[in-house]
């Protein structure tokens, strides 16, 4: 009986989409889904035609595949991946690929690989980011795991992902979850973009006053610049001409402001907080979509809580349309700073070995995140393995050095109409923290010798100091 060379469990778009992308690249494929409806018609319409064979129970689905067997897990993260995984393991044998390609987390990865690995299975917690489309025609693919489990996939994941000018937007990501921890904090990052881009939108509807059409017109400019040129920016100005037939009118302003949230942006804000890496820009965007989501009290509040009256403004438009772009480009920068400077700690802290010049080249495509500015952080990181932070980078350094006049104007333009714009202004605290040779925590840490006696460093003498600070601060009132 011939056999097939992939298996893909769960048959959700996902797992549709890239089950049908192994296939059209030259693999044939066997599928499973616990409901048998779901292959039923998958198996009729989509799969019609092509080599793909259906399996109607896990024993059927093994062993329809050739050794080392390839199962791709496209299940919801948590518990039903632990469940689908303890169902294959008595039936599979020793060498086998179990890969997670779900959003899982990258500490239950690393649980699942050390249950698994030393039961002689290989495991693999693979980041896949692109959405429907990308799963089908080209993801950025995120695998980590052991090095030699990869090797067995790597002809399939090269084939499938995303194809860029300098190779496939995939490549070996590191041991454990290092697969799954580099998604996260790619989605992140996502995070981040998304909410600059809507502080953005904010402003030029609210204070220069420019329409859908209008808005188009800007963001598909913006996508036609090497700073801003990116998949995110080209779906923001295809949402502003679309008209809901219902009612004529734009539908995305019809959208209820409340964002939803699946949990990878919390998980990059706890990681971060527990590795003691600042990403404020992210967490702004994370914040703001819990707060968003607080619409019948915001509705409330603003019948009671006052604060200025937007102001148009009255200077040259085009003018101001440029300062938002660069306020923007240079909160992006930020936004990617913090990510990449998150990585490189977790790298060194869980021993990922990640190469950060491959984490940005991998996303230059496929990926919620493909931007053209990646090329240049890339770039960046190839020439210097060790730099500990984006805003070093001569580019960068100097982009944000020509344009920083127009981002702190932004913002002062947004505080005095009242306008929020928590990801823009976490991005500028972030530049002005990071540059400053002298910050205000000194006092913080006398408060906390002063109540704790939590001792302080001194910047005349080396050593810890604890003083006293009650019987001074009497004697010398």
């Amino acid at each position: 009986m011939t056999q097939q060379s992939f298996g893909v469990i769960g048959l959700a778009v996902m797992g549709e989409n890239l089950a049908l992308n192994v296939e059209r690249n030259g693999f044939p494929i066997a599928v499973y889904n616990r409901s048998r409806d779901k292959t039923d018609v998958f198996m009729a319409e989509r799969a019609q035609g092509r080599n793909v064979k259906a399996a109607y129970t896990l024993e059927e689905f093994v062993a329809s595949l050739e050794r080392p067997r390839k199962i791709l897990i496209m299940v919801k993260a948590g518990s039903p991946v632990d469940a689908v995984i303890d169902q294959l393991k008595p039936m599979l044998d020793e060498g086998d690929i179990i890969i997670d390609g779900g959003n899982s987390l990258y500490e239950d990865t690393e649980r699942r690989t050390r249950t698994l690995e030393p039961e002689g299975f290989r495991f693999i917690g693979m980041g896949v980011s692109g959405g429907e489309e990308g799963a089908l025609n080209g993801p950025s693919i995120m695998p980590g795991g052991t090095k030699s489990s990869y090797q067995y996939l790597e002809p399939i994941l090269t084939k499938i992902a995303a194809q860029v000018d300098d190779g496939p937007c995939v490549t070996y990501i590191g041991p454990g979850g290092a697969g799954h921890y580099v998604k996260m904090v790619h989605n992140g990052i996502e995070y981040g973009d998304m909410q600059l881009i809507a502080e953005a939108y904010d402003l030029l509807k609210n204070i220069v006053g420019l329409d859908h059409k209008q808005l188009h017109e800007v963001f598909a400019e913006w996508n036609t610049t090497d700073e801003l040129n990116s998949f995110l920016i080209e779906i923001t100005a295809n949402i502003f001409p679309y008209i809901d037939p219902e009612t004529n009118l734009p539908l995305v302003d019809l959208v209820l402001d409340a964002a939803g949230q699946k949990g990878t942006g919390r998980w990059t804000v706890q990681s971060a907080l527990e590795l003691g890496v600042s990403i404020p820009t992210i967490i702004a965007a994370v914040n703001a979509r819990i707060i968003s989501s607080y619409k019948k009290e915001r509705v409330a509040a603003s019948k009671i809580l006052t604060g200025p009256q937007i102001t148009k403004y009255d200077g040259d438009t085009k003018a101001f349309i440029n300062m938002v772009r660069d306020a923007l480009y240079c909160s992006k920068i930020c936004s990617y700073a913090q990510g990449m400077a998150l990585l490189s700690t977790a790298s060194h802290t869980y021993n990922y070995g990640l190469n950060l010049s491959e984490m940005a080249r991998i996303w230059k495509g496929g990926c919620i995140i493909r931007a053209g500015f990646l090329n240049k952080i890339k770039n960046a990181f190839k020439e210097n393995p060790a730099l500990p932070n984006l805003l070093l980078a001569p580019e960068f350094k100097q982009t944000i050095l020509d344009r920083q006049t127009a981002w702190r104007e932004i913002l002062s333009i947004a505080a005095k109409s009242g306008i929020p714009v928590p990801a823009f202004s976490a991005s500028l605290d972030y530049f002005d923290s990071y540059r400053s040779d002298r910050l205000p925590q000194n006092l913080t840490q006398a408060q906390r010798d002063y109540f704790g006696a939590h001792t302080y460093e001194r910047i005349d003498k080396p050593g810890f100091f604890h003083t006293e600070w009650t019987p001074i601060a009497e004697k010398s009132v």
